[in-house]
C-alpha cells in the first residue's frame, strides 16, 4: 500500500499538468522526517542516521514533478530553515508524539514558522508521528496543545501516523492533494 503512496498522488495530481511542487519537510532533530520521506519513497529505512543539511527526494510522473525537501533538525541548523522557505507549496511539519519533554520547543518552532511571510497562506499538514510506541500522545491532544484551532490564515491538518510502519502517511498525503487542487 505504501509503494503506491507517492505514484497515487501524482496520478491524482496529473490533471494539472507540468506543475513542479516544493514541499519542505520540517520539524525538530529525531522526530522522524527522513524516515516518513524514505517510505514515501519506498526506499529502506533500516539505517538512518540525524540528517546534517538536507535530502531531497524528486519523483516524476506523467510531466508531474513532486521535489519533497527535509532539512535537518537539529538546533544548529534550524537558523538555515528560512533559506529554503521560498516558493513552498506545502510545509509538512513532523512531530514526535511520544516525546513529550519537547512539545513545547516544537510549539514554538512551529509558530516561529506560521509567523514567516514567504510560507504566509502555505497548506500545513501535520504528522503526529511514532504513534506506534506506547506512550505517544494522540493527535487530538497535540492540536489543542500547540492551538492549532486558532490557525486561520491557512488550511491546516494534522495526521496521526508512525513513518516505521507506514501508517497514516498516506492518509496525510490524500490530504495534502486535495488542498492543492483547491489552489
Amino acid at each position: 500500500m505504501l509503494k503506491m503512496g507517492l505514484l497515487s498522488i501524482l496520478r491524482k495530481l496529473k490533471s494539472i499538468p507540468d506543475r513542479e511542487l516544493r514541499i519542505l519537510l520540517l520539524g525538530l532533530d529525531n522526530a522522524g522526517k527522513t524516515t516518513l520521506l524514505k517510505q514515501l519513497a519506498s526506499e529502506d529505512i533500516a539505517h538512518i542516521t540525524p540528517t546534517q543539511g538536507f535530502n531531497i527526494k524528486s519523483v516524476q510522473s506523467e510531466g508531474f514533478k513532486l521535489n519533497v525537501w527535509d532539512i535537518g533538525g537539529q538546533r544548529k541548523i534550524r537558523p538555515y530553515w528560512r533559506n529554503y522557505f521560498e516558493n513552498t507549496d506545502v510545509l509538512i511539519y513532523v512531530i514526535d508524539s511520544a516525546d513529550r519533554k519537547r512539545f513545547e520547543e516544537t510549539g514554538v518552532e512551529l509558530a516561529e514558522l506560521l509567523e514567516e511571510e514567504k510560507l504566509s497562506g502555505v497548506p500545513l499538514l501535520i504528522y503526529a508521528n511514532k504513534q506506534d510506541l506506547f506512550n505517544a500522545a494522540p493527535a487530538s491532544e497535540i492540536a489543542e496543545g500547540l492551538n492549532l484551532h486558532t490557525i486561520r490564515d491557512r488550511v491546516w491538518q494534522i495526521q496521526a501516523c508512525s513513518a516505521m510502519t507506514g501508517e497514516g502517511i498516506k492518509d496525510g498525503m490524500d490530504w495534502v492533494c486535495k488542498s492543492l487542487k483547491k489552489k
